[in-house]
């Protein structure tokens, strides 16, 4: 299951990330990693793979770091309809089995990076009856990311 002590980011849906940037920026004194702006494939419950364009942006700052996500309307990550607070992410050293566990506890798969044949992937998002969203995250893209925070790409390969 998650861990508190693996809490690593807060995601929030926002409707402008140019905007959402100056304005979470100067309240929060925070900081912004390169923007990244492309296309994300990932595995929907009810449409299975799809690829949807997505920008999003973590704060350099940390050890919790903001996620602003813009997504495209009606998506997941759709910030026009519900802005704010998204859901918390958390390292994972096995995303299939805090998964699956956190299924087996009631709560609702989102979306994934992969189908739940395939593991789950790197990432999925899952939500509580309550309306608590999570995003269990691989342990294995830490070095991506904080490579990332320091000024480098999260894209690239790690050397």
């Amino acid at each position: 299951m998650l861990q508190p002590a693996n809490l690593f980011h807060v995601g929030i849906r926002v409707a402008d990330l140019g905007a959402a940037m100056e304005e979470v920026g100067a309240a929060c004194g925070v900081t912004w990693a390169s923007v990244q702006d492309a296309p994300m494939s990932i595995w929907l419950p009810d449409d299975g793979h799809v690829t949807l364009p997505v920008a999003i942006t973590y704060s350099i700052e940390g050890p919790v770091h903001i996620e602003l996500i813009e997504g495209p309307a009606g998506s997941i990550w759709d910030g026009r309809d519900e802005p704010g607070l998204h859901h918390s992410g958390y390292w994972s050293d096995d995303v299939g089995a805090d998964t699956a566990a956190l299924l087996a506890a009631g709560w609702t798969l989102e979306m994934s990076a992969a189908a739940p044949e395939d593991g789950y992937g790197r990432f999925a998002y899952l939500r509580s009856s309550s309306g608590v969203r999570v995003e269990p995250v691989t342990a294995t893209s830490k070095p991506r990311f904080e490579r990332w925070w320091a000024g480098g790409a999260l894209r690239d390969p790690v050397s």
